[in-house]
Formats: C-alpha cells, structure tokens, sequence
C-alpha cells in the first residue's frame, strides 16, 4: 500500500486527492491544511493519519481540541507543515496555494520524498533552488496541474534532447474576448464564473487574468529544461487537449481527457503506472470540434509580465508571483479593480532589485518587497 502526504488537504485538490486515495486505498499518513479545523477533524477522521499539521496556530489548536480523542499528532505552524511533508512516505502531494508551499516542498525533497507538485508558485518562486535540492537527494518532481501533467505525459518515451517545443494550452478563462473597456468594472462574481474548471478562488482568478498561464509558464521552464520561447501557448476553449509537445522531427504529442483534476492527480500518485480505475471517458465525437488561437496578450498583460520575468531570471519571477499574489488578494477584498492586477505586478517588475545569484531568503525578501509595493500603489 502506497503512503502519501497531502499538503492543502482541504483545498480544492487536496479534497480530489482524498478523493483519489479513498478510491485507490492509498495509506495517508499526513494531512496539512491552512486553518479550517472543521474539515480537517473530518478528514483526519476518515483516514486516520499519524499526523495532521495547520499552518493557523489558532486553527491548530482548536484541532488539537478536537482530536483529543484520538492518537493523531497534531502540529501547527510553517514549522509543523514542514515537519508533516519531511515523514518518510512514498510520495507527498503539495497543493498549498501561493508561496507557502516553497518550504515544505523543500523539506519533502530533503526527505528524500517523491514530490508530486500541484503548487505551482513552488517552482516559480524558487525553481532553481528546487531544482538544485531535488537533484541533489535524487528525488522526482511530478507534476499534478493539469497542464504540465499533459506535458509530462507526452513525453513518457521521448529520447532526450529530442523536445523542440512545448504547446501551453489555456482555457481563455470567464473573459475571453472582451476588451479591456469592457473589463474595467468587471466584478469579483464575474472572474470566480470560470466556464470550465471548479477550481480555488486565488486559481480562478488568475485564469481570468491569464497570469495563470504566465506562471505554468515559468513553472515549464524549471520542470522540463526549456526557455520561454520554446513555450507556445494556445487559447483552446473546450479544456479536452490539456497541453502537448513537438518533437525533433516534426511529431506532436498531447494528452486529451475530459476537464476532471482527479486524472493528473491519479497520474501522479500513480505513476509509472496507471490508476486501474477509469474516469470519464472522453468522446471525441461528443466533443465534435476543438480549436486553438494565439492569446491576447494586449488585453491580458499579466502573461507576457511573467515571460519578462522569467527571461530576466533571478528572483523577477518571485517578485511578480508575490505582487500577483496580494493584487488577487485585494481585488477578491472589493479594494481593487480587475486591471489592476496586471497594472501592479507589472510595477512590481519594474521595482525588484533582482539578483541572479540568490538564496532562499532573497527569494523570500523579494515576495515580501513586491506585497508591500502592491499594498502601498493600491491603497493611496
């Protein structure tokens, strides 16, 4: 029986994967979640783990209450989370939304865990220094989102040095096709009506920005080895061809599937098997037409930022994901616009001191000057 860790327990992937792992009688042995202690207990319950860790100190204690009963460790804090995703097991599944998944990701890695990577700022924030761990303590990164899963997937027996190009699928999100007139008074309500994917808030709305496409961006360029400009990335509405690749001789390679998060998920536990439990199966005449169109990137800035951040390397892309971050943070709080999310991470860009030989606390450091700088323009 496989033993997993699921970081985000309680999030939109991590209750997929519990989903999964109840399905596939995967052995979880740690749940971390944010501070719903209600959900948490529920869950613990259910799968009886060795541990459980909050990121809320108060929420960890109010779970320590409620679990009294039981023999379930219970930690709180960064610290405890990282504790959680160092237990030795087969594989720990980090769904932590934003930068708060950079720590324990690296403390699984330095485990010698196989992580199995559905945070996506992880990579994007402190890729090179993942990358540098993980190769270090010879552990695998797979990823979960659905995207770089597909990517991940089409080239199961590819030679190496054999990729030219990787074809970045984006659904185009609730605002596809409107111009930037007519989303200056665009409401929270509007940007979480994502038309394909039921998907976390902070998630949802930078689909709707595109700024989710600029960091699987960013995130491509650290798993697979690649520049951004051997990125192409495609608005393709229907979500059925999730992300592909071309190969030397001219072969492209996709995977396609039904718009269900529980498959890259199955994948990644999984894998280099596959789950012997089927889901939905995709009909291709069901579907009848799939298209693919370049992204407008003139109304929707926050894609070719990120690009700008990620050619000019060092802790840019921390930056950008840390401004991003607070923006969604306000606009989903009433006190900003939809545009100004771009408009904000792009000052963020312009403003980071940006070092090309940085340490975890630079990385750290940038994300924290790049909210500060958010909350200063947005507030005046």
């Amino acid at each position: 029986m496989k033993s997993i860790v699921i970081l985000g327990s309680t999030g939109s992937i991590g209750t997929q994967a519990l989903e999964v792992a109840k399905r596939d009688g995967y052995n979880v042995i740690g749940l971390a979640a944010g501070k719903n202690a209600k959900l948490l207990e529920e869950q613990a319950r259910e799968f009886l783990p060795d541990a459980v860790a909050m990121f809320d100190e108060t929420a960890a204690r109010e779970l320590k209450l409620r679990l009294s009963d039981t023999d379930i460790k219970v930690l709180s804090g960064i610290y405890g989370v990282c504790e959680l995703a160092a237990l030795q097991c087969d594989t720990v599944l980090d769904s932590i939304v934003g930068i708060a998944g950079l720590k324990p990701a690296l403390s699984a890695i330095t485990a010698g865990n196989t992580l199995a990577l559905a945070n996506k700022e992880t990579l994007v924030a402190g890729g090179d220094i993942v990358n540098a761990e993980a190769k270090k303590h010879g552990v695998k990164i797979i990823p979960v989102d659905s995207e770089h899963s597909a990517i991940f997937q089409s080239l199961q027996g590819a030679p190496d040095k054999s990729l030219k190009k990787i074809l970045l699928t984006a659904s185009g999100g609730p605002f596809y096709g409107r111009s930037r007139k007519e989303l200056e008074n665009v409401t929270v309500k509007d940007a979480l009506n994502h038309p394909n994917w039921s998907m976390g808030a902070k998630i949802t709305v930078d689909s709707a920005t595109l700024m989710n496409k600029g960091l699987e961006v960013i995130e491509a360029v650290h798993l697979f080895g690649v520049k951004a400009s051997d990125i192409e990335v495609l608005v393709h509405r229907q979500s059925i061809l999730h992300s592909g690749v071309e190969l030397s001789d001219g072969a492209v390679i996709a995977q396609l599937g039904t718009p269900d998060m529980r498959l890259p998920i199955a994948y990644a536990l999984t894998y280099p098997n596959r789950s012997e439990t089927a889901f939905e199966h995709l009909s291709l005449a069901n579907v009848g037409t799939l298209t693919f169109e370049k992204p407008d990137t003139e109304t929707f800035k926050c894609l070719p930022l990120c690009i700008s951040a990620i050619n000019a390397g060092g802790v840019a892309p921390a930056a950008v994901n840390g401004a991003n971050e607070e923006a969604v943070r306000l606009f989903l709080e009433g006190k900003i616009k939809f545009l100004q999310i771009a408009e904000l991470v792009e000052k963020a860009l312009i403003s980071v001191n940006n070092k090309n030989d940085f340490t975890l606390e630079d990385v750290f450091e940038a994300d924290k000057s790049a909210r500060i700088l958010v909350r200063e323009f947005a507030l005046r």
